[in-house]
């Protein structure tokens, strides 16, 4: 997936903290804009992680679901999957809102999900996997068999309330 690749590209990209912004990460919001976001983006300390999502489907010319922001309009967009597939979309439930990252792999008790705004940055981190409300797959590119990819923790973080 030519996504993926972009994707993985951007691990390390962070939020600045306190009243700065990332430039990047409001780059990546003014070029979208609000007619994709849903929202006037302000400011990198609101959740990105649905920016974050948008912004490598767009790269890669896949259009986002209405609202992109929020992490729940992922999980109505593309096609239900009942198997993952590497890079297919992965949708969370969490305190106070919700979270969207792309499959990596998984271990025995953890999805590993390359996200935004996951520890403030793009990042693979590990998600409990009773916290998984969808699986998605882009309308637009063939869907290719199912795939589990098998992962070991080998230290990977685990988070448990994304913001």
């Amino acid at each position: 997936m030519d996504w993926m690749t972009y994707a993985r590209s951007l691990i390390g990209v962070r939020e600045v903290p306190g009243a700065g912004n990332s430039a990047t990460i409001m780059g990546w919001a003014k070029r979208l804009g609000a007619k994709v976001l849903g929202i006037t983006y302000a400011a990198d300390s609101v959740p990105w992680c649905g920016l974050f999502a948008a912004h490598v489907m767009d790269h890669v010319g896949i259009a986002s679901p209405p609202i992109a922001v929020r992490a729940s309009a992922w999980g109505k967009w593309g096609r239900k999957l009942v198997a993952p597939r590497p890079g297919c979309i992965l949708t969370f439930v969490r305190e106070g809102g919700g979270h969207v990252g792309f499959y990596v792999g998984e271990d025995d008790t953890h999805l590993h999900v390359l996200g935004g705004n996951q520890g403030d940055a793009v990042s693979v981190t590990r998600i409990a996997r009773s916290r998984l409300s969808e699986m998605r797959w882009p309308n637009e590119v063939p869907l290719p068999p199912a795939k589990v990819v098998r992962l070991r923790p080998n230290g990977a973080p685990i988070t448990v309330n994304e913001r």
